[in-house]
């Protein structure tokens, strides 16, 4: 299984240095990436880890995107950065994509669904629920129905069912997927956030998508996160108890088990320029 790093459209959100705790200025923007996973499955085809933003989104932000996200974060609308284009310019063409897996449905995640129309989505089902339900204000900002014309072609899991994945409770396979492949729920930052695990044989890999921001979040010795960032996760948290459990609980895999898995965030720039091996 052959695997490509993408950063399908950079967000540059206000406050700087306060905000990725690497630009050189707090009157700058900062800069975070969305890192998304592109699978050559043996099996023929590929698999889509998370979309980022995509084409529809940047011809028409508005009103694709809440105006409140767009002014926060400030995606750096570049066409040739959407996942659609990225794969096409490896050779593929978007019906190669048959699944795409999501670790959850924010916009910045799910944004490039609509480019790959014959792909099934897989994500959990408390996900679909809520994003689908509307219920508050924030979930109306950062859950747009406006990027879900796949909606038929939805795929959801219960979070119930699932085996132990290095002591992850209720690791999922995912239907017309090869085993390797696995979703481990990671609720905190959505009712049904999860990570995605990939076995490459000799080690595994997990995108575990917004469970953390920051590399620094993930240090052994004094986890830390730049404090715009972290009030950032704190506004969108739906369950910030649940949220730090589980960063603790990446941590001791890190700290048992780093030599076996590769677990990477889905914005941090720094983790992505190791693992694509290019600049973002």
């Amino acid at each position: 299984m052959k695997v490509h790093h993408l950063n399908c459209i950079s967000t540059c959100p206000a406050g700087g240095r306060l905000m990725d705790g690497r630009s050189s200025w707090l009157a700058t923007r900062g800069r975070l990436c969305c890192h998304c996973v592109l699978l050559e499955l043996d099996s023929g085809g590929l698999a889509l880890l998370d979309t980022g933003l995509g084409l529809q989104d940047v011809a028409h932000p508005r009103p694709r995107l809440s105006a409140f996200f767009l002014a926060l974060v400030k995606p750096e609308w570049k066409a040739a950065m959407t996942a659609r284009r990225q794969i096409e310019a490896l050779g593929f063409s978007a019906s190669d994509v048959r699944h795409i897996i999501l670790t959850h449905l924010d916009f910045d995640h799910a944004g490039g669904l609509d480019d790959f129309p014959q792909a099934t989505v897989h994500m959990m089902r408390a996900e679909a629920d809520v994003a689908q339900r509307q219920g508050t204000w924030m979930d109306r900002q950062r859950f747009r129905p406006q990027q879900w014309s796949s909606r038929e072609r939805w795929q959801v899991y219960d979070e119930a069912a699932g085996e132990s994945w290095y002591g992850f409770k209720r690791a999922r396979p995912l239907a017309g997927l090869p085993a390797e492949i696995a979703m481990i729920p990671l609720r905190g930052h959505t009712v049904g956030h999860a990570g995605i695990a990939v076995n490459r044989g000799a080690s595994w890999m997990l995108l575990a998508g917004d469970a953390y921001f920051h590399a620094n979040e993930m240090a052994l010795d004094r986890p830390s996160c730049p404090i715009g960032l972290r009030l950032y996760q704190h506004m969108l948290d739906h369950d910030r108890a649940a949220r730090l459990g589980n960063q603790h609980r990446l941590r001791e895999l890190i700290r048992t088990k780093g030599g076996e898995v590769d677990v990477f965030s889905g914005h941090d720039t720094e983790e992505f320029q190791r693992l694509a091996g290019r600049p973002v």
